[in-house]
């Protein structure tokens, strides 16, 4: 399991989970499940990227967490999650996993909205062909991720020659290299591969911690199968809306990818390219990415209670309930307007701003 390094105050520093659930996959992982906000409230699942954890959604769920239930989870190898076996570490185990989650965390017949980031998105796109997926998700958002030739497009190396500017980028995807210790150099180097020009000292601090807190043997072995990807005939079969967030400064997952997702998915919900953000969208404007998962529960969900959704779908077995603690609503901050408007550019200088006060920067 992963050490938690994540940071401990200000609006990066993770609430407290109304509930701790354990989800048990196909295989046998056990997987580390939060639970926020009101127990009857419409709900929202969160599936985070390749080197992150819960700890990596929190100022989204400090947003959504006063009238939504906010369900988020670790990844296997990842956070409280178990590392499983390796060798079982592929796009299909990302979908076995996440049908776990929703069948431990959601009530019988009910439905969600669906967000992943990076390899959080991969994992809504693999689950595409799964029953489950259209049964349990009502929309989902595809966020700061890409469906195939990560490798090729990614701009992570400055370098124009593109063979061996893959090459590179490669290796560093699959490498299991230790890396170290979070210092002010270690923030300098991977800070601006991963956020934007505009991101504050605490987001690269908060976002640092997350990644440098990934075991390097799971970070390789994830790393091999998104050096690998191609889910482009998932997309192409959503069962559901789906809306698509990216960051224009993107060098992890730049955002023609986001383009191709958008012109394979068979029904959009929206596009959204946040003006100046990097790859870590929701920590650097989780004010507008909690308003594009408000406004899907708005248009597809509609705010039913958990009662009025149940279809008669099977009995949820695989979550086993833990301790119950103070609920995240108490914990959030005030929210603030963003511009997200289905198919423009938002900017997210408003939102900007407001975090950096809060964070004391």
């Amino acid at each position: 399991m992963t050490r938690l390094m994540h940071v401990a105050t200000g609006p990066y520093a993770p609430p407290v989970p109304r509930r701790e659930l354990t989800a048990v996959s196909a295989d046998g992982t056990r997987l580390y499940v939060e639970e926020h906000g009101p127990k009857d409230a419409p709900a929202v699942v969160l599936a985070h990227g390749w080197c992150c954890s819960t700890a990596f959604w929190a100022p989204v769920v400090r947003q959504l967490a006063p009238d939504h239930r906010v369900v988020v989870y670790d990844q296997r190898g990842h956070g409280r999650s178990s590392a499983g076996g390796y060798g079982s570490y592929h796009t299909a185990t990302l979908a076995d996993d996440l049908g776990a989650v929703l069948d431990a965390a959601l009530a019988p017949g009910e439905k969600a909205v669906i967000g992943g980031h990076s390899m959080g998105g991969m994992t809504l796109m693999a689950a595409a062909g799964r029953p489950y997926l259209r049964e349990r998700a009502a929309a989902v958002l595809l966020c700061s991720t890409g469906s195939a030739r990560l490798v090729p497009e990614s701009r992570v190396v400055p370098l124009r020659a593109r063979a061996l500017r893959s090459a590179i980028q490669r290796a560093l995807l699959v490498s299991r290299l230790p890396m170290g210790p979070v210092t002010p150099l270690s923030k300098k180097v991977l800070g601006p591969a991963i956020l934007g020009r505009g991101a504050t000292p605490a987001q690269i601090e908060a976002s640092v911690r997350i990644v440098f807190a990934t075991p390097r043997k799971a970070r390789g072995a994830w790393g091999r199968v998104l050096a690998a990807l191609d889910l482009d005939a998932e997309v192409a079969r959503m069962p559901v809306p789906a809306a698509v967030v990216h960051g224009s400064a993107d060098r992890l997952t730049p955002v023609r990818l986001a383009r191709r997702i958008e012109e394979l998915l068979p029904e959009r919900a929206g596009f959204t390219e946040l003006a100046g953000l990097g790859h870590m969208t929701p920590i650097e404007a989780p004010y507008a990415i909690a308003e594009v998962l408000r406004g899907l529960v708005r248009d597809h969900l509609a705010g039913a209670p958990r009662e009025a959704q149940a279809e008669g779908a099977a009995d949820a077995t695989a979550g086993t309930a833990g301790g119950r603690t103070p609920d995240a609503a108490s914990e959030t901050t005030p929210d603030a307007a963003t511009d997200t408007t289905a198919g423009t550019t938002a900017d997210p200088a408003a939102a900007a701003a407001v975090e950096k006060e809060e964070a004391g920067a």
